[in-house]
């Protein structure tokens, strides 16, 4: 990871949203059918917000700042590159995990589960 990643993951991990916090609480010590998932995670020149190494699932929260045309354009390249090198993505809007947190949790699963 580089060293100017390693810097901003952590403040990235300090001042996680409201949202992040919640499905962080869901995600850490492996409580998704023991899958090991990393926050603020460093993948190319990007940070993602949740990462599983075990199925290489990539998922990103977002807020209203996503909706702008300047970001939808970044977020397609990042999601372009990461699909690219070969990882599965989930793009949630915050407002689901406020209001269906478990139905996101069940996309989770359905996405990370390494099983067929």
């Amino acid at each position: 990871m580089k060293r100017k990643h390693i810097t901003v993951a952590r403040v990235l991990r300090r001042n996680q949203t409201n949202q992040e916090a919640r499905l962080w609480s869901v995600l850490r010590n492996r409580n998704i059918y023991g899958l090991k998932f990393r926050r603020q995670y460093s993948i190319g020149d990007y940070i993602v917000d949740f990462y599983c190494p075990q199925s290489r699932l990539v998922i990103e929260l977002d807020g209203g700042g996503h909706n702008e045309e300047r970001q939808i354009k970044l977020d397609v390249s990042r999601d372009n590159f990461l699909r690219s090198k070969g990882y599965k993505f989930l793009r949630v809007w915050n407002d689901e995990i406020d209001e269906n947190l478990e139905g996101v949790v069940e996309k989770i699963f359905e996405l990370g589960n390494p099983s067929p």
